[in-house]
């Protein structure tokens, strides 16, 4: 062996565990300190326990409680994009549109959607609401993600 270029070995160095169990053994160290040995491991003592380190698993649950307030989020923005409590004067159907609605008493989607779905005759009754603007409302109640009902797809002339 070439003299200066090997570290120091300890044959008589200490093991310290967290569970307070100490042994001897050779090392380039003179005292090392370890979290699980033998004693305390749940493999070798056969108790069910979470051996957590470095917080590992408490890592795991933040991402899990992270992952599921999202999924929350994502639902509640969701039912919020379809919310039948929404503005008629969201959707930017024009001025005259939506102030006919309004005189008509639809303010919100969820009257209008009530009114096709009795027809759309309904709402083509409406003065100062006609063929254009409802071509207009279903185009915006379908990009709004709104399910337009059946008696309006009828197409009356």
């Amino acid at each position: 062996m070439k003299k200066g270029i090997h570290p120091e070995y300890y044959p008589d160095a200490q093991v310290i565990c967290a569970c307070g169990n100490t042994w001897t053994t050779g090392s380039t160290q003179k005292v090392i300190h370890t979290d699980v040995c033998y004693k305390c491991h749940p493999f070798f003592t056969g108790e069910q326990r979470i051996v957590d380190t470095e917080g590992q698993v408490d890592r795991f649950y933040k991402k899990l409680q992270a992952r599921q307030e999202y999924i929350n989020e994502k639902v509640a923005r969701e039912a919020e994009r379809v919310s039948p409590e929404r503005p008629i004067a969201e959707l930017e159907l024009g001025k005259r549109a939506t102030s006919a609605l309004a005189k008509a008493n639809i303010i919100k989607v969820g009257d209008a959607l009530e009114a096709l779905a009795k027809g759309e005759s309904t709402l083509l009754s409406i003065d100062g609401f006609g063929r254009k603007s409802l071509a207009d409302l279903k185009k915006r109640l379908r990009q709004f993600g709104y399910e337009i009902p059946k008696a309006a797809e009828i197409i009356t002339v």
